[in-house]
């Protein structure tokens, strides 16, 4: 999953002109929120989100242009702050992103109680509608197993407000059991192709960062290279529902994924941190 990754001798000579590939301006900004400026408080000023995303290689009209977007979409609010012109996380943004968190990180996993949250909605009239509902329900965590029929191992904080967004009508059957857990599994998820998935992005970090967990020459290079790491990891959260440990396979691929990111973040979160700490105090 990872795109073009760089080289480990690229990171190895200390280049700090290492930079993010394929990233739209957006993306990397909800990483860099959801990574580092929503436990400094979720604000940060323009010109330090144009310096830190111009360390991943991303130009400040787009920068300018995304952080607009996101303000529109309801993501981010204007505020003056100490040091000029900036913007706030919303309610709204501090929710998704502390769920995504929590989910990339695994901070807080919950304990399965053999329940699965089942809800059945109308069918949207637009076939924008569908996609947008299909996504937003794949990406908390639901799977389709008929027309109009979601399946999770456990309900979603986020599910009543994205449906109530789309005008369908709901119907919640929760805290059903299956007789079967692993079959419903097996029809409801592609558990192989997530596997294959989760082995390729294993292949690619590899290349990324090398084997060892030494930090890159610079603070700025630890900084690019998380945030790689972060965004191609992130994208998992829209593919894999979380599944409990006792319905996967033994030896879990992304098991194996999970632990070689946590590694690998963690020795590389000091450098980051202090790149992120020099750009908001210019």
């Amino acid at each position: 999953m990872v795109s073009r990754p760089l080289s480990r001798t690229a990171r190895r000579a200390g280049d700090r002109r290492c930079r993010l590939t394929g990233v739209h301006a957006r993306s990397a900004l909800f990483d860099l929120y959801g990574d580092h400026l929503r436990r400094r408080g979720g604000t940060a000023p323009i010109a330090s989100l144009v310096r830190l995303l111009g360390s991943l290689g991303i130009a400040a009209p787009a920068v300018r242009t995304a952080v607009s977007r996101m303000v529109r979409q309801g993501w981010l609010v204007p505020m003056t702050l100490e040091g000029g012109p900036g913007y706030a996380l919303t309610p709204k943004a501090v929710a998704r992103l502390d769920d995504a968190v929590a989910r990339v990180f695994r901070t807080d996993p919950p304990e399965w109680d053999g329940r699965w949250d089942l809800v059945v909605t109308s069918r949207p009239a637009s076939r924008s509608a569908r996609e947008r509902l299909r996504a937003g329900m794949t990406f908390l965590g639901y799977a389709p197993i008929g027309d109009d029929t979601w399946v999770a191992p456990r309900r979603s904080p986020e599910a009543a407000a994205l449906l109530d967004s789309e005008g369908v009508d709901v119907h919640w059957f929760g805290s059903a059991r299956a007789e079967d857990a692993r079959a419903l599994v097996r029809s409801a998820w592609d558990l192989e192709a997530l596997a294959t998935a989760y082995a390729r992005w294993l292949d690619e970090a590899s290349l990324l960062v090398g084997d060892d967990v030494a930090p890159p020459a610079t603070d700025e290079d630890a900084f690019a290279l998380r945030s790689q790491l972060v965004h191609e990891w992130r994208k998992f959260l829209f593919t894999d529902p979380a599944l409990p440990p006792e319905l996967l396979p033994e030896d879990w691929v992304g098991s194996v994924a999970a632990d070689f990111f946590d590694r690998h973040a963690a020795a590389l979160q000091p450098g980051a941190s202090r790149w992120v700490e020099a750009c908001l105090r210019r």
